[in-house]
């Protein structure tokens, strides 16, 4: 299957699975006078194996760092730059026992590869999704935007999702403050859009493949044949409130996008971590992560490369959230229970031979989604129940918020006539999607208009007030979603806390309020 697990996103009625540790504190940097660190092995490394990238993930602060490089030099090993504030260096080698070796240095926590193809690999992948305006919803939004009233954009009559959360009405009140915020970190963000270029923030925006930010003009969008998928993330978030077509949750708000997907859609750990601590470093007050780290779906904490990965993510986060930026991320599209006993991933690794492996969701992370003070989203249609594809988890969903689902199980009331989120596509276009990718960028809208609200809050402030203000909702009655006769997913708690809605259905007017 070509590779869509990253974008949370998924093609209208194609059901395509997509999107964690217990804190660990911000590591304390080492003293002066820190423990030499143990030389590495003095055997030539081998290089001749397949390149590939690593994360290494040290003990302490500076000085260890400092020693490690140098193991990681003697074991055949490159470095592309270290994030000493969080301990992680981003490495390159082509020793095929480079990770082994490097682990048994002295003041290195883990060390993991980030993929298992060759990093000069081509690979072909399928980064739809969209669903582009058809001649007839052409024309029928042609004709809405002629009954479109003043405080309307010419789509908004479209949007069945700023009502469901009422973004509608929070907009009589204030469309948010260009002092916040909100950074997308996914697969680019076209800023030319005409409805994106008024809030975009090219300071706080880079292109983070490969690990190292790049921060040359435009590097940020997609190239010709890449990802929309962060463009149409974006303006749900931010589309301007300009008299041109659609409306995002929070039109008044800034918004800058680094990409971590690269030419073939994956977004690898080395990235993401790039991502976290540039957006902190740059004034991010929420991030928007619809995406999980490839290869793996579920990276087990207790395989040596796949822990690394857990850590090195969950550090970055945690630095940006001691920043003062708060996450928040979808919880993908496959209908897992992410709060049971055991899931069948079949997916994983996707950059090369996947194969069926079952693991535990409490032991096995899907990350970012999974990781401590992440805020998790997940997906409800225009009927206000759970998306057919969204998964889901008591204890792991916080929140809900419109993703769109086939239409023939959730259509939407009013104007609209499509079951799924219309935003913003590169080149000025706009297009329909569904999936917890769509959901998650309503959440980072309100809090976006929370933040505008509340300009002191910090990060713990604002996830009690989101999931405070969310609208309770009960899991209802037996989910059979097609009416088939076949439950399609279980429902687990009360009304304020349960594995479908979490705390309940985000509501932008109370953040406003």
């Amino acid at each position: 299957m070509a590779h869509l697990g990253s974008r949370r996103s998924r093609v209208l009625a194609l059901p395509v699975g997509l999107a964690l540790t217990a804190s660990l504190g911000v590591l304390p940097l080492a003293s002066a006078n820190a423990a030499p660190v143990e030389a590495a092995p003095a055997a030539v490394p081998a290089a001749d194996g397949p390149k590939l990238s690593y994360v290494v993930n040290v003990e302490g602060g500076r000085s260890t760092a400092a020693s490690v490089k140098k193991a990681i030099a003697k074991a055949g090993g490159t470095v592309v730059i270290s994030y000493d504030k969080i301990g992680v260096i981003v490495v390159t080698s082509q020793n095929p026992e480079f990770g082994k070796q490097i682990r048994a240095v002295r003041g290195v926590e883990s060390a993991g590869a980030t993929r298992t193809k060759p990093m000069a690999a081509a690979s072909t992948t399928d980064v739809g999704g969209t669903k582009v305006l058809t001649q007839a919803e052409a024309k029928q939004a042609a004709a809405l935007a002629k009954k479109a009233d003043a405080a309307q954009d010419p789509l908004e009559p479209l949007l069945w999702g700023l009502p469901a959360i009422r973004a509608d009405k929070a907009h009589q009140k204030t469309l948010g403050s260009k002092r916040v915020n909100v950074t997308v970190i996914d697969t680019g963000v076209d800023d030319t859009h005409p409805d994106l270029a008024p809030n975009f923030d090219a300071q706080g925006s880079a292109n983070c493949v490969g690990g190292k930010a790049d921060t040359t003009p435009g590097t940020w969008r997609p190239k010709t044949g890449e990802s929309d998928h962060g463009t149409h993330v974006a303006g749900t978030i931010a589309a301007a409130k300009n008299g041109v077509g659609v409306t995002g949750v929070a039109p008044n708000v800034r918004v800058s996008g680094i990409k971590v997907a690269d030419a073939t859609g994956f977004f690898y750990t080395e990235a993401v971590v790039c991502a976290f601590v540039y957006a902190a470093e740059h004034g991010a007050d929420i991030t928007n992560n619809s995406y999980y780290t490839d290869p793996w779906m579920f990276n087990c904490k207790d395989d040596p490369d796949q822990g690394a990965l857990v850590e090195a993510v969950d550090r970055a986060q945690r630095f940006a959230r001691k920043q003062g930026t708060i996450s928040v991320a979808s919880a993908g599209n496959s209908n897992f229970d992410l709060g049971g006993k055991e899931i069948l991933d079949t997916s994983s690794p996707n950059d090369s031979t996947p194969g069926p492996r079952t693991i535990d969701p409490k032991k096995c992370l899907d990350i970012p989604m999974q990781l401590d003070d992440v805020i998790t989203v997940s997906a409800t249609g225009a009927k206000n129940l759970k998306s057919s594809y969204s998964s889901y988890g008591k204890g792991v969903v916080d929140v809900a918020a419109p993703g769109g689902d086939r239409t023939a199980y959730q259509e939407p009331e009013g104007p609209a006539v499509n079951g799924a989120i219309l935003s913003t596509l590169p080149g000025g276009g706009y297009g329909y999607k569904n999936g917890t990718s769509m959901a998650s960028p309503h959440v980072s809208g309100v809090l976006a208009l929370l933040k505008s609200t509340h300009p002191n809050a910090t990060p713990n402030q604002l996830e009690r007030m989101l999931t405070s203000q969310a609208e309770s909702t009960a899991c209802g009655a037996p989910y059979d979603i097609d009416k088939d006769g076949k439950i399609d997913a279980v429902c687990k708690g009360g009304v304020n806390d349960n594995g479908f809605y979490g705390a309940g259905i985000i509501d932008a007017l109370r953040a406003v309020r």
